[in-house]
């Protein structure tokens, strides 16, 4: 197998152990390993996690306890892609217990990390070679919280509407 030649580092403010639970709770096949604690005097209470590595359904990440510097933003999340409505709502509810809900799709984990959970069948939809199908499912989910696969569908089904 080849070695994963990049991987998302992520500063976690003294939580990175509970975060990396949190996440191998959720994710099938999560492992992580712990490499190095904290001692005295260190950027973060003595032998709490410094340094580690975890995997979530074959994607490796780094994390590191280093305080509170380094909030996470909205300008990096993490999309997972779902085949099912029901796997949209796992994840959703999942993630965003202790974070809080956004729209079209997003969400923070209680950690402050930001995730994308989106069904593959938005992707279909919006490479739709059918006239008015991807900007009616756009518009759908502009509206959306979670996104309902079902609301997808029938907002492709519509038929286009006259021009005035």
């Amino acid at each position: 197998m080849r070695k994963q030649k990049i991987t998302p580092f992520l500063w976690f403010n003294n939580n990175a152990e509970e975060a990396m639970q949190f996440y191998a709770a959720i994710f099938k096949n999560a492992t992580f390993e712990i490499h190095g604690r904290w001692g005295a005097g260190g950027m973060a209470p003595a032998g709490s996690v410094m340094s580690a590595t975890f995997e979530l359904d074959g994607q490796k990440f780094m994390a590191l306890n280093g305080g509170p510097m380094f909030p996470f933003t909205e300008a990096i999340s993490f999309f997972v892609n779902c085949e099912t409505q029901d796997e949209v709502d796992m994840f959703w509810e999942k993630l965003s217990e202790g974070g809080s809900q956004s729209r079209c799709g997003w969400l923070k984990d209680k950690f402050g990390l930001s995730w994308q959970i989106v069904p593959e069948a938005l992707g279909a939809l919006l490479a739709s070679k059918e006239p008015g199908v991807a900007k009616r499912v756009m518009e759908a989910m502009m509206q959306m919280n979670k996104i309902d696969i079902a609301g997808l569908n029938k907002a492709a089904a519509l038929p286009a509407t006259p021009s005035s």
